[in-house]
This record gives structure tokens, sequence and C-alpha cells, in this order.
């Protein structure tokens, strides 16, 4: 039996499934409606995002809302843009930085709430796990040439580099992906909006 919105939210919310690997416990941290357009795929919350239980909140969120153009009364709107990150818990922290995303969530619930998602019209993908995921064999050698390569993609998928403060040196390396990207997503997020 296929089960509701409301119903798979609950469970989602309530999803312990990798409890015994996070440092702080889970706290599952979605932000997901029907009647959304716009999906961000992103890896998983950091421990300021934990902390506050509010998806991109945080130097990464404000970058990504100046990228996509739209401020936080649109970017929160739920049926509007669907928070989907790889992993719906802070993984905890390795050598170089977070650890990557629990693969529990995507295994046991990505196909279930995508499904959920019909009106799903352009998807963010951002970071490494994402785009496996999201792009499988169509993504290119690295980050750098997908990126480049967004065309392939659009207009339904547009492969980001990660908003954090740490991919400064790969934004002052690549100026191109601020000049020749971010006009056409937010004319792309400003339609999908009704502006």
């Amino acid at each position: 039996m296929k089960r509701s919105f409301s119903g798979l939210l609950t469970d989602v919310r309530s999803c312990s499934l990798c409890k015994a690997y996070l440092p702080l416990g889970p706290r599952p941290i979605v932000q997901l409606h029907p009647k959304a357009k716009i999906l961000i795929a992103g890896q998983a919350p950091g421990v300021r995002v934990h902390a506050s239980g509010i998806p991109f909140n945080d130097p990464s969120g404000d970058r990504l809302r100046a990228w996509m153009g739209v401020g936080s009364d649109v970017f929160y709107d739920a049926t509007k843009i669907a928070i989907l990150p790889m992993g719906f818990c802070y993984p905890g922290t390795g050598k170089s930085g977070d650890l990557p995303p629990r693969p529990e969530c995507a295994e046991y619930w990505r196909t279930k709430l995508i499904a959920q998602l019909p009106s799903i019209e352009f998807t963010l993908v951002i970071g490494q796990y994402a785009q496996d995921w999201h792009l499988g064999k169509r993504q290119k050698d690295n980050l750098t040439e997908t990126v480049r390569a967004w065309k392939d993609y659009w207009p339904d998928m547009l492969v980001l580099p990660h908003p954090s403060p740490r991919n400064n040196i790969w934004l002052k390396k690549n100026p191109w992906f601020e000049t020749e990207i971010l006009p056409p997503m937010k004319a792309r997020i400003a339609q999908l909006m009704g502006k």
C-alpha cells in the first residue's frame, strides 16, 4: 500500500535507521511538499543546521540563496522549494571536514520521497553524493567538468559546486561559474516561481 505524503514525512522525521553512527543522534532535516517545483539535492546537514533544525541555515545557505536569487521567504516555502539531502542527519566530522552522508537515507527513503514530489521541474544537484545518485554515468570526470557541462542537464537539472566557504578557492579558479551559469539559473528559478 502506498504511504500518504504526510504519513511518509512523519516516518522520515522519526527515522533512526543510522542512530548508532550519528555523534549527535538522529535529527532528520528535510523540507518537502508535493507542490514544490524546485528540488535542492544536497549532501547532509552540518552541525549548525543540526542545532537549528533548519536546512541551509548557515553561510552555505546564504551563498546558495544569493546564487538562486531568492530570499529566505521563498527558499523556506516548502510549496515552492523542496530540500532533500542525500543524508538527513548530521554525520559527524572527519579529518578534512564533515563526514559523507550516511548511505541509509538514500537507500531507504530517496525513491519513495521523490515519487511524492510530482511537480518538480528543476533540480539543483550539490555535491558528489548527489551527483552520483542523480546523474550516475552522465557525470563527467570531475566536478569542474560536470559543472562546465551544465547545458547537458539543462533545463531539468543543474550541478553546482557546494556553496560552502570551503569552496572559495574553486570559485576563484573558475570565475566562469558565476558569469555563465548563475544568470540562466536565476532566470529559470524566477520563471518557476512565477516572477
